[in-house]
């Protein structure tokens, strides 16, 4: 089959690779029909995760049909069209008993395009198919579907459940970018009182304000001006930080209000500071996480009720499987191109063939 395959910082190749197979009982091989590129996908190829080594196939966000399972699997079967989770879980560990699949010790968590091949290829193999991949309705296309594997749940739980978003609440969201995006449609579930979204692009401000922001501003206009303003001075109820570079995080710091909260949701490959000498006195929380996905089936059926903006809001580009590089250059290049989300899709096949 072929795959992205990742070779190193600033390395990355389409090319043939060996297909998957069954390795565990609890196993699942999908064939991949929609396929998306995450901001995490960046940091791997600048060497910000150096747990991913070379030769591993990038991609953990999917949707697909299953087209064989291991002995053990039990809740769905060839021919199943499923959304393949950014998170696997073992089910068994105490983490997994907390629902704190992210945190697996049982052989799960992010492995998928981290610590083992992903989903950027033609087919995947998902190890602990019955609770890391859901069956999909009909009524929810592919497109839609795949940014439940990451974006929606890692702004609902990372951003909104974390940051403790409540009704009335301000709720400032630095960097507009599909995560931030994701974070501000699902804090309108918990009607707060103002959404403000900071970001350097236009573009995104615009998709800010599509997905139901009250106020934009450019990060390069003073932002923390801005939220002091529509506070009376005090600040905001909660910050959520969704770029990864340390200067957004200590910016989101100065923008909370005293007793609110900061929730990281950024992946960062460098140090920031923290500044206790200013926040000591605060009473602020500030969270981070990977996403645990517990919220993908609830999100699924909020998707299929029409409760959720569709793709159509959110992604950009669109090309087939085989334009992964291209999909790359374009996703990288957002500054210049726009892009928010792309979504890729492989060809069907007549004739499904994987390796025992």
């Amino acid at each position: 089959m072929k795959a992205l395959v990742f070779h190193g910082p600033g390395q990355t190749s389409w090319q043939d690779v060996p297909d998957p197979g069954i390795k565990d009982a609890a196993d699942a091989v999908i064939r991949v029909e929609a396929v998306t590129i995450c901001g995490t996908d960046l940091h791997i190829v600048k060497g910000d995760v150096p747990e991913v080594t070379p030769g591993t196939v990038l991609g953990h966000e999917a949707v697909g049909e299953v087209v064989e399972v291991g002995g053990d699997v039990r809740t769905v079967r060839p021919g199943d069209r499923v959304l393949i989770s950014c998170i696997a879980a073992c089910g068994r560990c105490g983490f997994c008993r907390e629902n704190r699949y992210g945190q697996c010790r049982g052989g799960g968590g992010w492995v998928l395009g981290h610590l083992i091949d992903g989903t950027q290829a033609e087919y995947v193999r998902v190890p602990f198919a019955d609770l890391s991949v859901h069956p999909l309705p009909s009524s929810v296309a592919s497109e839609d579907a795949v940014l439940l594997a990451d974006i929606f749940p890692t702004g609902y739980e990372v951003g909104v459940l974390n940051g403790r978003v409540r009704p009335g609440d301000t709720l400032v969201v630095v960097g507009a970018g599909p995560i931030g995006l994701a974070t501000i449609a699902t804090a309108r579930l918990y009607t707060p009182g103002r959404i403000i979204a900071v970001d350097l692009a236009e573009s995104r401000l615009a998709a800010a304000r599509s997905m139901g922001a009250d106020a934009t501003v450019s990060a390069t206009e003073d932002p923390e001006q801005l939220v002091r303003d529509l506070t009376d001075g005090l600040g905001a109820d909660v910050v959520v930080e969704a770029v990864g570079v340390p200067e957004a995080f200590e910016q989101c710091t100065r923008m909370v209000r005293p007793g609110g909260h900061v929730a990281n949701v950024g992946v960062h490959g460098k140090p920031a500071a923290l500044h206790l000498e200013d926040l000591w006195i605060k009473d602020v929380t500030i969270t981070t996480g990977l996403v645990d996905t517990h919220s993908t089936p609830l999100l699924l059926r909020m998707m299929a009720a029409g409760r959720l903006p569709a793709a159509s809001a959110m992604v950009t580009h669109r090309f087939e499987l085989a334009q992964m590089e291209e999909a790359y250059e374009v996703f990288s290049g957002a500054a210049h191109t726009g892009a928010l989300k792309v979504v890729l899709g492989g060809p069907k096949h007549d004739e499904i063939s994987v390796a025992a």
